[in-house]
């Protein structure tokens, strides 16, 4: 009987090489591996990016035919759970940038419960300046969970999905690494597993849970998730519980309603009487994190605290 381990193995270094092959058919011609599913070309040609960063055409059949080899049913009950999301919830998250202080909290406790390393970490905290006489102010940026997601669109086996709920998973026993989701990504808030995860054992150990994205794997993509086994146990992600002040509002966009965990209040309200928005909106990806106005801060950004430089995102924010 076949380890299903060296089969997963075997699966998986199989898609990384079919993938490889479809990009190199761009450049020569189809191999005959490739025309099997389906058989034919369909004669529409796809824009792909390599991993090593070229453009390059495809046809639409080789990719679709990568894919449909990649396609599983999934057996396990955590990624059966995981794909199927949590029902009736449409989750949204709200960040109030008058409350930032850059105490930087969020990211520590995102970090330790999701065991990432300090050089790839999922939530950032960036200056922000609308324009030049202008006072900056700090903008926590998580990944978005757009309902059109560019990265969802162009992920070629269908590890990287949307759910009901509206949360955006990757499931990394079938990421291949291609890297198409990040160059898709117009908020670059994806990250990449260059080398061997330093997980602990006890991580190493556990059964992997697309939710929890552990045990992570060498050769794959990562992201923020919005704590999905925290919200499955009715409590708040873990960058909203560790925030001093307040800033992230979680909840239920069904349910009209988010809270910091001291404060909640309906949604809809809060969008109209302090005039939400949604980061560069106009590229119509629909992002499911909100973001209120930099206006009556809590502090100065000069009082804010741990002020040293961080990389600048120049312009505004799109409100």
């Amino acid at each position: 009987m076949e380890n299903p381990k060296n089969d997963k193995s075997s699966r998986r270094d199989a898609l990384k090489f079919g993938l490889a092959s479809t990009v190199m058919a761009a450049l020569t011609q189809v191999p005959t591996s490739l025309t099997a599913k389906p058989k034919e070309s369909s004669g529409e040609k796809v824009r792909l990016l390599t991993p090593d960063g070229h453009l390059v055409e495809v046809d639409a059949n080789d990719v679709v035919k990568v894919a449909w080899d990649a396609k599983e049913v999934a057996t396990d009950d955590n990624r059966k759970r995981a794909r199927e999301g949590i029902k009736g919830r449409k989750w949204v998250l709200v960040i109030d940038l008058a409350r930032c202080k850059h105490a930087l909290a969020c990211q520590s406790s995102c970090n330790k419960h999701h065991h990432i390393p300090g050089d790839r970490q999922w939530l950032n905290v960036y200056t922000m300046q609308d324009a030049e006489h202008t006072e900056p102010y700090w903008m926590p940026k998580t990944c978005f969970h757009c309902d059109k997601p560019a990265c969802v669109s162009v992920c070629p086996v269908d590890a990287t999905f949307k759910r009901d709920d509206g949360i955006v998973l990757i499931d990394n026993e079938r990421c291949i690494g291609c890297r198409f989701c990040m160059a898709a990504c117009p908020y670059s808030t994806r990250v990449f597993n260059w080398g061997e995860p330093n997980d602990p054992p006890e991580v190493k150990a556990q059964a992997y849970d697309p939710e929890k994205g552990l045990p992570r794997k060498k050769g794959t993509v990562e992201k923020c998730d919005f704590c999905p086994d925290m919200l499955r146990n009715g409590k708040l992600p873990h960058c909203a519980t560790a925030c001093p002040n307040g800033v992230f509002f979680f909840g239920d966009q069904n349910e009209d309603t988010v809270t910091n965990g001291a404060e909640t209040y309906r949604f809809s309200d809060m969008m109209k009487d302090k005039a939400g928005y949604r980061y560069l909106e106009d590229l119509g990806t629909e992002p499911r994190v909100y973001y209120l106005p930099a206006a009556d801060r809590l502090v100065p950004y000069k009082e804010s605290e741990n002020l040293p430089p961080l990389r600048k995102e120049s312009g505004s924010c799109g409100h």
